[in-house]
């Protein structure tokens, strides 16, 4: 966790995530929602997804009652150990990034696609500051696994755009040139905004016998940790909140939905989802793939 210090009205986001079994997700679920509601934290908002796979949340905060939740997830013995060691990244917020607080639980925390991936097992994890040294690799596989539209508005220098609408086509892309990587001897690397999406990646891969490197804690970790991200990352990340765009000092930007989906060739459509979304609850956490 990294401390932030923004004056006490800031409001700060924390995004976390945590492959761990959870037979009764329904029961964490509800041991959540009741842990949301204490006074302490009140004001809290954002989203919050349970599986039998593990957790998943964005919520936003005071710092207090932010730190509050943080802490209550790693050592409330309700949660018997579940979410120890869970890293937490934190931005600060301008815009309030949520209107509403949801605890949902789903089939799965992140969707892949395929059944069976134990995420648990997962590929080479590279601290941010040995990334820097990894992507300098010529003949390396740099690989963003997220949508297109996240790559067009920023990305890892000399990263691939393997052209994906949605996290469930990754697979394909990965299918499609797998045993050509293997057959040139390639190293392959790849990141997310937060890192579950390539935990689960880099498990299914795994099974693939293509071992993969992944940037640990992800594109948000990196700028966290890295005070000269801008040197290796062009143009901005994309979160799925109403802040839509942080820069490498994980600060807000200008960017608006408009700006984010007018080039994609279903941008009217996602558009208007978003916009409709954020009009209704004021809240687009559901929209968020990572």
């Amino acid at each position: 966790m990294s401390p932030l210090s923004p004056t006490p009205t800031a409001l700060l986001h924390t995004a976390f995530y945590q492959f761990t079994p959870l037979p009764q997700p329904e029961q964490v679920a509800a041991l959540l929602r009741a842990l949301l509601a204490q006074p302490k934290v009140q004001g809290i908002t954002g989203s919050i997804l349970v599986a039998t796979e593990g957790i998943n949340g964005m919520l936003a905060g005071t710092t207090q009652a932010v730190t509050c939740i943080e802490e209550s997830l790693v050592n409330d013995p309700l949660f018997a150990g579940a979410f120890s060691g869970m890293i937490f990244k934190r931005s600060a917020c301008n815009t309030p990034p949520f209107g509403k607080l949801k605890v949902h639980v789903k089939k799965e925390i992140v969707p892949l696609g395929i059944d069976g991936v134990d995420a648990r097992k997962t590929g080479i994890n590279v601290s941010p500051q040995d990334w820097r040294e990894l992507i300098k690799d010529p003949d390396l596989v740099l690989l963003d696994n997220r949508n297109s539209f996240e790559f067009r508005l920023g990305h890892f220098a000399g990263a691939i755009d393997p052209q994906v609408v949605n996290f469930r086509d990754f697979p394909a892309y990965v299918r499609a040139h797998a045993a050509q990587w293997k057959a040139q001897g390639k190293r392959v690397a790849m990141y997310c905004t937060g890192g579950i999406r390539c935990e689960k990646t880099s498990a299914w891969m795994l099974e693939m016998d293509l071992p993969v490197y992944q940037l640990e804690g992800g594109i948000l970790n990196y700028f966290q940790q890295m005070p000269d991200a801008q040197h290796d990352w062009l143009g901005e990340c994309f979160v799925f909140d109403n802040r839509v765009a942080l820069n490498t000092s994980l600060q807000e930007t200008g960017t608006t939905l408009d700006d984010v989906y007018r080039a994609e060739p279903d941008g009217a459509w996602r558009l208007a989802r978003a916009q409709r979304l954020a009009q209704a609850v004021g809240d687009r956490a559901d929209t968020s793939e990572d």
